[in-house]
């Protein structure tokens, strides 16, 4: 009775909810572009056992316990540290990757570095990439932006759908069926009834004059909310509980992972053509003690997760249109505390893949020896101590909306990067 009694309220006249499923679902299918995944590492992750490695230096206390017994490696001229699964990831994925090292988040707060590496201004009101990738591309899909957890802001432009429960996302998409259940909650007369009713409410909401463009937006929203057939698509392409990706845990510790399974319902949006943005997330990476046991499955896991959603992506015929960007809040210090752990350190790094690309196989900013930032020239990307800057998040993110082309949309117009240096990273 409750739940009859939930889609009673919702169907005569609730407004969507902002982080809904309930959501515009005209056209689903007919976008046909690039499809974005920016992956949150969490916590701070480590650079310097990554993608910007660095071995010990003589006078200076030990920066990486690895460089004690091995060295620096390359891949296709990428550096990489030989740590955790670093070897087959660079070695499998050079050829599409670009990383930008020497980023400097400007903080070394949790609650800044998330903001700034994942929207490119340091203190809030500014949406994600993710978001503006969504509000420009999609704004008609049915869950166009989807959250897995971490830094999601939309600042208004769009909603995102947070989403960890793939028989929630069944019953909402077959409301009038249970998930374990094959007896309907209603008749079907009276089922056509509601949706009549439902239908009739939302023309007689959004043709209400004098709205304001807010509420006028999210009535249009609220308009084609029910209207399921994209949302039905993506329900139906989910595979069984017991064929999903299962969540992983730390063999010893205390760290669990749902990358994977993140990554399987993500690809299968973009397959069935609900969603273009997705925010994927894995926690933990804060590693103030017991750092380099930690770091290790934490780096693996995540390096396994993204091979794991390119091999799924490639599976499923969206590879070919997929972009996926990496980063974390900032990095860690250049050695280690009395716990075995490592603390915060604001210079951090983006690894950005796409397959079949002229910009990719290669890695630009530059750190000293001690993982200092250093100042780079925009347009050669060479060193340049003199006239150059130093490498921001704003410059990333500046540089990945002209790339994919919502430099000039609304939602970038609303909230520019006014003053700030043009890096050639894709050219």
């Amino acid at each position: 009775m409750k739940r009859r009694a939930l889609l009673l309220g919702l169907l005569s006249g609730v407004g969507a909810a902002v982080s809904g499923f309930r959501l515009p679902l005209v056209h689903a299918s007919d976008y046909r572009g690039k499809l974005f995944v920016f992956v949150q590492a969490d916590g701070g992750w480590d650079p310097t056992s990554f993608c910007d490695p660095k071995a010990n230096t003589p006078g200076e206390p030990v920066i990486n316990h690895w460089a004690e017994r091995d060295e620096i490696r390359e891949a296709g001229g990428i550096a990489y540290a030989p740590f955790a699964h670093n070897a087959a990831f660079f070695e499998k994925y050079h050829r599409r990757m670009l990383v930008i090292n020497g980023v400097d988040a400007q903080t070394n707060s949790h609650t800044v570095g998330i903001v700034h590496n994942w929207s490119g201004r340091n203190s809030e009101g500014y949406p994600t990439t993710t978001a503006l990738l969504a509000a420009h591309y999609a704004p008609a899909l049915p869950v166009p932006y989807l959250s897995f957890g971490g830094f999601s802001a939309t600042s208004g432009i769009t909603r995102f759908t947070r989403i960890d429960n793939a028989d929630l996302l069944r019953d909402i998409a077959y409301p009038a069926v249970p998930t374990h259940d094959s007896r309907r909650y209603f008749s079907e007369a009276d089922w056509a009834a509601l949706e009549s009713y439902r239908s009739q409410t939302a023309q007689r909401l959004a043709a209400e004059p004098g709205l304001l463009p807010g509420d006028a937006l999210q009535r249009s929203f609220y308009r084609s909310a029910f209207e399921t057939e994209g949302l039905n698509r993506y329900a139906d392409a989910i595979p069984p509980e017991d064929e999903l990706e299962e969540e992983e845990q730390q063999p010893g510790g205390d760290f669990r992972s749902s990358l994977r399974r993140q990554a399987q319902l993500t690809v299968l949006a973009f397959k069935t053509g609900v969603a273009v943005s997705a925010d994927l997330w894995l926690g933990g990476f804060d590693t103030h003690a017991n750092h380099d046991p930690d770091h290790e499955w934490l780096l693996g896991n995540l390096t396994d997760s993204v091979d794991y959603l390119w091999e799924y992506a490639e599976e499923h015929g969206v590879a070919d249109r997929m972009v996926v960007v990496m980063g974390s809040d900032f990095g860690r210090t250049n050695f280690y505390n009395a716990g075995a752990g490592k603390d915060h350190w604001p210079i951090g790094s983006y690894i950005i893949m796409e397959k079949n690309q002229t910009w990719t196989g290669r890695a630009v900013g530059e750190t000293d020896g001690l993982h200092f930032a250093q100042r780079m020239n925009p347009r050669t990307l060479r060193r340049d101590d003199r006239g150059g800057t130093i490498i921001y998040p704003k410059h990333v993110h500046k540089a990945l909306r002209r790339y994919f082309g919502i430099e000039r949309s609304a939602g970038a117009q609303r909230f520019p990067f006014n003053n700030t240096e043009d890096f050639a990273f894709f050219s």
